[in-house]
């Protein structure tokens, strides 16, 4: 059942994304209950590994990565080698949108290891994450003044690859929230207006 254009509910979900969410709900909440306190806890780390199978089950590309990234930039800052450290695994008759995540997956995490000083998993390094056709992703990407922009703005991990997705596809918007928490308190403050 949708609830509005584009969005979702777990009924809408293929079966197995909803046993999967539904298991982890199932563990949070056992957890949970032999806790004293309503702190929250998550069963497990979204690695990318499980970020890809949530792919491959039907879940949104973007949303699933979205998951990933809030595990890496804060929830597990301090287990990101464990993120990545499983390979992906490609269903065996793998259709080439799904192969074209699992190379975004493996160029990802080759991007985000080198950014963020994680020893690179040998998995993301395999020929088999390489496309043969250039993948321009992003607003307007089928325009040739922007596929221009992003082989140019590409970071190398994505265009070694053949994946061309601009320079902003991982922004750390809690370094940003840092950054402009820290901005604002060397801004001196407007006066106040008398009326």
């Amino acid at each position: 059942m949708r609830t509005g254009p584009g969005k979702r509910n777990a009924c809408s979900r293929p079966p197995s994304m909803r046993c999967f969410k539904c298991a982890i709900l199932k563990n949070r909440d056992r957890n949970n209950d032999s806790k004293n306190g309503d702190a929250m806890s998550w069963p497990a780390l979204q690695t990318m590994q499980t970020t890809y199978q949530l792919i491959v089950q039907g879940e949104r590309p973007w949303n699933a990565l979205g998951d990933f990234v809030n595990y890496w930039f804060g929830y597990a800052t301090n287990q990101r080698a464990e993120l990545v450290r499983e390979p992906i695994r490609e269903p065996a008759e793998v259709t080439a949108e799904l192969h074209q995540w699992a190379v975004f997956c493996a160029a990802s995490v080759e991007y985000l290891c080198e950014r963020y000083n994680i020893p690179c998993p040998a998995w993301v390094l395999q020929p088999t994450y390489t496309l043969s056709d250039p993948w321009f992703t992003g607003l307007g990407a089928d325009k040739p003044q922007i596929q221009a922009r992003l082989r140019q703005e590409t970071p190398v991990p994505f265009a070694r690859r053949n994946i061309f997705c601009g320079s902003r596809v991982f922004a750390n918007k809690y370094e940003l929230a840092e950054r402009v928490g820290s901005l604002s308190s060397t801004v001196p403050s407007a006066p106040p207006v008398h009326s």
